[in-house]
């Protein structure tokens, strides 16, 4: 029974191994900052983006918005010079399949010239200025401030009303076109309406490419975001043709050794790893590295998220002691430049931990764990989801030490560390259902927001990460003690809300379902650890009691059943 249940626990998919959905929910996407402007603004490197990020803005005075998106891939201020004026050319958004790169500024371009509302100076040196071209101006600044605002609809108005302005007022085939295109092109990008992003990039590509040739740096900025359009659609073999010619471009004007050319680079290998070409993923994501640490950058947030990036690859082809370089090197870092009470430093280290206890090192894990826990417990509040994690990371951990010295333990000492996961994976339940029933009281409030939707679906992903662990904890309290917790209750004061049996946490696991405040964060948010945790506690029950005599007992296992079946042919339907 031991053995069995060591292999159930350890085919508990990883931490470090869950799917994208699961760890997003972990991790609230931070807030953007974008730019939609016309004026003159220095390029920025590629940025992908994820938890614990704040974006860098970008360096026009007047060309940056903030707004908060759940899934993003990257955003990349460009600025191109169009004579003696700055020519914007996109912000580069992101998506749910990427985790976060901060902006790596390209060297600072002066932009003053050629602000006066309602010039731009062009190629060949003279100024256009009319009725036209100070409406363009005057929409576009307008249409940023609503788009600022949340105003969407008065936004691409004003959007579309300055694209048709620069037409009338520069020529149909104007580069300034191009500009106004690329402006409406991220509208619709950050408002995810793809497919219109898409054949406005096309349009302003065509017209730089007319204006400058196939191989102007113009033409590359350009062609990078419309790969991050496709790369947001998941067309990945679109979005690599992209990238490659935006990369082969900026490596013949910048050089191979620009920082906008690593950004590039760095979204090729996410594209490539997406494909299942992991091998020359890995191999570009490194490479990009290289080319900052070079820089002078080895220990800027770009160079920092991009080695978080190759670890975790490293880490889906089960190559952890690769990984484990990578993320010592992180933690080594974030130590010297944020110091020990940073939640960045914590969970850099609690990455490498996650990463050593699938090692079998578990002293050392356990310890960077407790210490992760520590700084949490100082920085945030005690009931903040972070630390529910935390708390539900060191449960399984301490589950998995005892399984693995089963031989070496006796009774008693089985008996407390059982109790002690059984304490932290119940503090970290009372954390969750504590954010989960906060939020069913105010289910009937009409302004909800996506920032409690995200606590919501995290406390759901951890609470299920914590019963899995309480149900392992009884299953061998039950095979090893002879008789589940109980043995325990000298060591540990049992609270009224504690879980403690399997039987108990199948039951709160079909209760997320049943009730109306959790059926929809079940059914689509986690539906998949969700049918992972109920399956499993169902198998536990069974182990238990094989042929179960009490009619509850039955009932509820029949009731997991349909469960389970119901959500089984939700899904195929989808297919």
């Amino acid at each position: 029974m031991v053995a069995a249940c060591l292999r159930l626990l350890r085919r508990i998919p990883h931490p470090l191994l869950q799917p994208a959905a699961a760890t997003h929910c972990l991790f609230p996407a931070p807030v953007a900052k974008a730019a939609l402007v016309t004026q003159s603004c220095p390029s920025g490197a590629d940025r992908v983006e994820g938890p614990f990020s704040t974006l860098r803005p970008g360096f026009a005075s007047n060309g940056n918005f903030k707004h908060q998106w759940h899934h993003k891939l990257g955003s990349s201020v460009g600025a191109v010079l169009i004579g003696h004026a700055a020519f914007f050319l996109g912000l580069s958004n992101g998506s749910a399949f990427a985790q976060e790169d901060s902006v790596s500024p390209a060297a600072a371009s002066e932009h003053a010239e050629g602000n006066a509302a309602g010039l731009q100076r062009i190629e060949d040196g003279s100024v256009v200025s009319n009725e036209h071209t100070v409406k363009w101006r005057i929409y576009t600044d307008n249409g940023r401030e609503f788009f600022q605002k949340r105003q969407l609809d008065e936004a691409e108005k004003l959007f579309q009303a300055a694209l048709l302005e620069a037409k009338e007022g520069f020529g149909l085939r104007d580069p300034h076109v191009a500009s106004a295109l690329n402006n409406l092109a991220e509208f619709y990008r950050l408002n995810k309406e793809y497919e219109k992003a898409e054949l406005l990039y096309l349009e302003a590509i065509e017209i730089l490419e007319e204006s400058f040739g196939s191989d102007d740096i113009r033409v590359g900025t350009a062609v990078h975001s419309l790969g991050i359009c496709y790369h947001l659609q998941l067309k990945l073999a679109q979005a690599q043709t992209c990238y490659e010619r935006a990369l082969k471009i900026k490596g013949r004007v910048m050089g191979v050794g620009h920082q906008e050319y690593a950004g590039t680079m760095y979204l090729l290998a996410k594209v490539l790893s997406l494909q299942g070409k992991r091998k020359n993923a890995e191999c570009l994501a490194e490479e990009s590295i290289r080319i900052l640490e070079e820089a002078g950058l080895g220990d800027s947030p770009t160079c920092i998220q991009r080695m978080k990036y190759l670890s975790r690859e490293l880490i889906k082809s089960k190559r952890f002691a690769e990984a484990e370089i990578w993320q010592r090197k992180i933690l080594h870092v974030l130590e010297l430049s944020k110091g020990w009470d940073s939640l960045d430093t914590a969970h850099a280290a609690e990455l490498l931990s996650l990463n050593l206890g699938a090692m079998e090192k578990l002293k050392e894990s356990e310890e960077l764990l407790e210490r992760c826990l520590a700084v949490k417990k100082k920085v945030l509040p005690e009931d903040h989801l972070q630390v529910a994690l935390t708390l539900v990371h060191l449960a399984r951990l301490t589950l998995q030490k005892v399984l693995n010295d089963l031989e070496n333990a006796n009774s008693d000492v089985t008996a407390y560390y059982l109790a002690k996961a059984n304490q932290l994976s119940n503090d970290s339940i009372r954390i969750t259902e504590g954010k989960l029933n906060s939020s069913r009281k105010d289910q009937n409030k009409i302004n909800s927001t996506s920032a409690t939707d995200t606590d919501k679906i995290a406390a759901t992903a951890i609470l299920l990460q914590a019963l899995i662990v309480i149900g392992f904890i009884d299953v061998t309290a039950k095979s090893v003690l002879g008789q589940g917790m109980s043995q325990s209750d000298d060591i540990i004061v049992r609270k009224e809300q504690d879980y403690r049996s399997v039987e108990d946490v199948l039951h709160k696991c079909i209760s997320l379902y049943k009730e109306p405040h959790t059926r929809r964060l079940v059914k689509k948010a986690v539906k998949q650890d969700y049918m992972m945790c109920l399956r499993k506690l169902t198998v536990m029950v069974q182990r238990i009691h094989p042929f179960p005599q009490m009619t509850g007992l039955q009932e509820l296992l029949v009731e997991a059943g349909q469960i389970i079946e119901e959500l089984a042919e939700e899904s195929t339907r989808k297919k």
